[in-house]
């Protein structure tokens, strides 16, 4: 019986160490005059060098859902970090607002290209980061953003994009595409019509990307945020959470990460 107890005290001290391991550091950075406040995460227990992973949040801001994804990504063996693209982790309690502040970088490339590269220097020059093996993912927004950056040639392994918009005033151009990039969709979302999938797949195939859609029936759009159900309710908009898709789609990430990293 002291045996048993002592294996299994051991046991719990084990897990709730592993658990600790994980560590999460808020993080700021400047891309020209504007303070980004991120969110960096990864396992401290860990030794030795390991590949980076960059997040990008939805149209709302810098959110609990952005974060959340860090720290799943730092459980599964990378550096991750949380970027804030609007400066001083703005974020949106309204669908208005978020459309203004996304507006406002969407439109505007050299913007989305300078903050999105502050925070990727960040990241490749943490200690536990392999800055050769960096990626990146994004929802909605986000999603629209790693695209974007795909497209633009950055230099990364690949690209994740979450129920984002597939639409772009700058398409690939031939060659240009260095990261491999995947699409996880919502069969089901009306904000991303069946021509811009069209489209998307024939710009990505014109400019020879290594590319992957993966379409979830039944799924809307922000089906990975467990807030989309309240949030359309709150909006009248067509979000809803998929439980389903969300596993589905995280595993479908977590492969292709696996691979792109090798």
């Amino acid at each position: 019986m002291r045996r048993l107890i002592l294996s299994v005290l051991m046991a719990f001290i084990g897990l709730t160490s592993a658990q600790a391991a994980i560590k999460g550091e808020e993080v700021e950075y400047k891309a020209g005059n504007t303070v980004h406040k991120g969110y960096l995460v990864y396992d401290d227990a860990v030794t030795g060098k390991r590949p980076g992973v960059l997040v990008v949040h939805e149209w709302w801001g810098h959110n609990e859902h952005a974060r959340h994804s860090a720290r799943k990504l730092a459980e599964a063996g990378y550096v991750a970090l949380a970027l804030d693209m609007y400066g001083d982790g703005k974020r949106a309690d309204h669908p208005d607002q978020a459309g203004k502040f996304a507006g406002e970088v969407g439109k505007n490339l050299p913007l989305m290209k300078s903050r999105f590269g502050a925070g990727m220097k960040l990241l490749r020059k943490q200690a536990q980061v392999d800055g050769k093996r960096v990626a990146a993912i994004g929802y909605c927004f986000g999603g629209s953003v790693v695209l974007q950056m795909a497209r633009e040639g950055e230099n990364l392994r690949g690209v994740a994009s979450f129920h984002g918009g597939l639409a772009t005033e700058h398409p690939a151009k031939r060659g240009r595409i260095k990261a491999r990039v995947l699409v996880l969709n919502g069969a089901d979302d009306p904000m991303v019509p069946a021509e811009q999938i069209v489209a998307f797949k024939k710009e990505m195939e014109s400019a020879k990307a290594d590319y992957k859609f993966v379409s979830y029936p039944g799924a809307k759009h922000s089906f990975t945020n467990p807030d989309a159900d309240a949030n359309g309710a709150k909006f009248n908009l067509p979000l809803a959470y998929n439980a389903k898709a969300d596993q589905e789609s995280w595993a479908e990430l977590q492969s292709f990460l696996k691979d792109v990293f090798k």
